[in-house]
């Protein structure tokens, strides 16, 4: 192919790769933009010799930028290679640092890595200092292709082109790393020498590596870094001190995690609310509710309201101990703090009370359950309902019932079993007989649950109709 009176010599395999084109003469376009930079004539062909025309500029071939717009625009990465290197033969053409930019992504988001050392090698020759941001979408390209060993030597590269690298280069690393199961060691080796070239590990390093260690159970390790960064006068963030205390707290360590807590709140940091989560689980787990407690209050002092989880995790924890009327407490401090309970909230109060057989307590926050536009779990009345029945309080058991069935709600069958064949041995309660009536109009459906449990129901309503019958026929005597 000849341009410009450029004689175009294109490798065999840029030859063979025209065929991703849709035709010939896109490629030969593609050909005299690289020819012929500032013309605007379609001057391709020419009748005069190629030893005239060889001219030694490199605006005979092209402006770097021109180049650099070619390779870019190739969807097939090797066919950018092709010209790339093509390009690099020519006399005194230099490509720019973007050309080698743009190939290096282009290699490896299609895994050509290997191709990525031979771009590196002809940049370093070339002249051009590496840059910071070439080593950034490298890092990151071994970090998309699951590569964390490319990863931890492009480091050592960076050293080998007389490149210092940066923190950020640093900290990448290190997720890549630590993200892998097996490089946890490699990672702290590399984080270990890095001071030694030079590049001072920043509070984002020593979190990568704290939250490791925490992860892999070795918490020891991670408080000694914490203590590291104290001594070189790194300082910690709020994101260090909720890394230590959500380790400690799995270890099951509240009382650590508290003192972290307290040094935190020393040094001006906020705690978020998550890190209030974290600590306060693991107090209600140690059943160090009191402190739990205490911290619940400490907490809008400090500038951090308690919110609905908050909450529920003091109620759940003082449930758990038996504890339903501290939880009531905590419910009660909840609305006056303008923290409305949701359904969770409701739930385990109401489990709480039937617990420790606190019924009529229980049916009362049921009520307000229900009041709030909440749906009650099935557990809930089957706990309530349970409750009353153990003690002989049927209509009280028939009240849950009603206020559940009313709701729109369908009763589990297991609560049917045990109010039924009870209901069918009670036939003095005219309140009892009504409700009866009612809860089969209602229940009697395609899915219903009551014929499921219907132990005497049957026989029970028979005897009802023939009664119903009989006192029919006496009343028409008179």
């Amino acid at each position: 192919l000849k341009s410009n009176g450029i004689l175009v010599k294109l490798s065999t395999n840029v030859m063979i790769r025209r065929k991703i084109y849709d035709s010939s003469a896109v490629f030969i376009s593609a050909a005299r933009r690289i020819a012929s930079p500032t013309s605007t004539s379609p001057r391709f062909l020419s009748s005069r010799s190629p030893e005239n025309e060889l001219v030694s500029n490199k605006s005979s071939f092209g402006s770097p930028t021109r180049v650099q717009k070619l390779i870019a625009s190739q969807s097939d990465p090797l066919l950018a290679k092709e010209i790339f290197d093509y390009a690099s033969q020519q006399p005194n053409f230099r490509h720019s640092q973007s050309s080698h930019l743009v190939l290096i992504l282009k290699l490896g988001r299609s895994k050509y890595f290997n191709l990525i050392d031979d771009v590196l090698a002809k940049h370093r020759s070339s002249g051009y200092p590496l840059t910071g941001e070439t080593f950034t979408y490298l890092i990151k390209i071994y970090a998309e292709a699951n590569l964390p060993e490319k990863a931890l030597r492009t480091f050592y590269k960076m050293l080998q082109f007389n490149f210092t690298p940066q923190p950020k280069h640093l900290n990448r690393i290190l997720e890549v790393l630590v993200s892998h199961r097996g490089y946890l060691r490699k990672a702290f080796e590399l984080f270990k020498s890095a001071r030694l070239h030079g590049v001072m590990p920043n509070t984002r390093t020593y979190n990568i590596l704290m939250q490791a260690f925490c992860l892999n159970d070795d918490l020891s390790i991670a408080y000694k870094l914490f203590g590291k960064m104290l001594e070189r006068d790194v300082v910690p963030d709020v994101e260090s001190y909720k890394i230590l205390i959500k380790g400690f707290c799995r270890k099951g360590q509240a009382n650590g995690a508290m003192e972290l807590l307290e040094d935190m709140l020393n040094k001006g940091f906020v705690p978020d609310r998550l890190s209030y989560t974290t600590l306060l689980n693991s107090l209600c787990r140690k059943t160090q509710l009191r402190e739990a407690y205490k911290l619940l209050c400490r907490m809008k002092l400090k500038g951090c309201n308690p919110d609905l989880v908050h909450y529920n995790t003091i109620i759940l924890g003082f449930v758990r101990e038996g504890r339903a009327m501290d939880a009531r407490k905590v419910l009660d401090d909840m609305v006056l703090n303008g923290c409305s309970p949701d359904s969770v909230s409701y739930r385990t109060m109401i489990g709480g009370l039937c617990g420790q057989g606190m019924f009529d307590e229980g049916k009362k926050y049921l009520r307000e359950m229900i009041s709030k536009g909440f749906s009650p779990h099935f557990s809930v009345c089957n706990s309530l309902v349970k409750g009353f029945c153990g003690f002989g309080k049927i209509e009280e058991a028939c009240d849950v019932v009603e206020l559940v069935i009313k709701n729109g709600e369908r009763l589990h069958s297991e609560t049917w079993e045990m109010i039924v064949p009870l209901i069918c041995k009670e036939d003095e309660s005219e309140k009892i007989k009504q409700f009866l009536e009612d809860a089969v109009k209602v229940e009697i459906t395609g899915d219903t649950r009551i014929v499921d449990a219907g132990i005497g129901l049957g026989a029970y309503l028979s005897s009802k109709r023939q009664m119903k019958r009989k006192n029919v026929r006496e009343r028409s005597y008179f």
